[in-house]
């Protein structure tokens, strides 16, 4: 139940009503999450008029402001063509019109595009009034516990690696049984992040080359059964998609 509704002018305002202790407030981005319903009475935080609309590319990053929807990061000209398909995958248009970017990282599962390709290309956050970047990574372990007080004001992508991901779907409308997004850098590093399952996608490998990947994967997933397919399917499957964006040749 929505008790409150607020709509504060700018960052330090919103800051401060977050920090109430009177009553539990969450801030409200698109909507997509709350519009399902909340289990307990809540105050809201409207966050349109706090400037966190903007999309920039500063030196090696791409800075997007925490309630950029799906959809405008997909048309913007600094996404790369690859993360836009990502952004297909995640949602239909009509959420990726409200959704925001902030909002899907807070309540994606593991089966979110978008997320596992953020976490393959090392993506950070920025968090206030704590004024840190956080590494993604780190803070999906940390959802279910995070600082209610926080708010993510920005994401943060690199935009030297390139981008590769793939994904089994009973249909293209579907999310994915398994999905692989990999982060390659100029300097070698890659990045395999899965997903398809759990509470949020997982970290595969994080390497100074791409040797091991095959292995890496189909080891992540030798446990990941659920009501959309065996452990056996996906260590399988999730090494076949690997090895069709990594050729044998590359990964070892």
């Amino acid at each position: 139940m929505i008790l409150e509704y607020l709509r504060p002018k700018n960052l330090d305002e919103g800051l401060k009503l977050l920090a109430r202790t009177d009553q539990k407030t969450i801030p409200l981005g698109g909507g997509t999450f709350i519009s399902h319903g909340v289990s307990e009475p809540v105050a809201v935080i409207d966050l349109q008029e706090l400037h966190l609309k903007q999309i920039s590319r500063q030196g090696n990053f791409l800075h997007v402001g925490a309630t950029v929807t799906l959809q405008k990061l997909l048309e913007s000209p600094e996404t790369s063509p690859e993360l836009a398909d990502v952004l297909h995958s995640e949602a239909t248009l009509n959420i990726r019109n409200m959704a925001t970017v902030a909002g899907t990282l807070v309540t994606a599962d593991g089966r979110s595009p978008f997320t596992t390709a953020l976490l393959a290309l090392d993506a950070k956050l920025s968090i206030q009034p704590e004024n840190i970047e956080i590494p993604l990574g780190d803070w999906l372990p940390q959802r279910s516990s995070r600082n209610l007080q926080s708010l993510i004001v920005e994401v943060i992508i690199p935009v030297q690696p390139v981008l590769k991901y793939e994904m089994v779907a009973r249909s293209p409308a579907d999310q994915p049984i398994v999905c692989v997004a990999i982060g390659e850098w100029p300097s070698g590093r890659t990045r395999v992040a899965l997903g398809g399952t759990g509470a949020a996608p997982i970290l595969a490998m994080d390497g100074p080359e791409k040797g091991g990947a095959d292995v890496a994967v189909e080891n992540a997933y030798s446990q990941a059964s659920d009501a959309f397919g065996s452990a056996e399917y996906r260590s399988q499957a999730v090494k076949v998609l690997t090895a069709r964006m990594l050729p044998l040749g590359e990964n070892k």
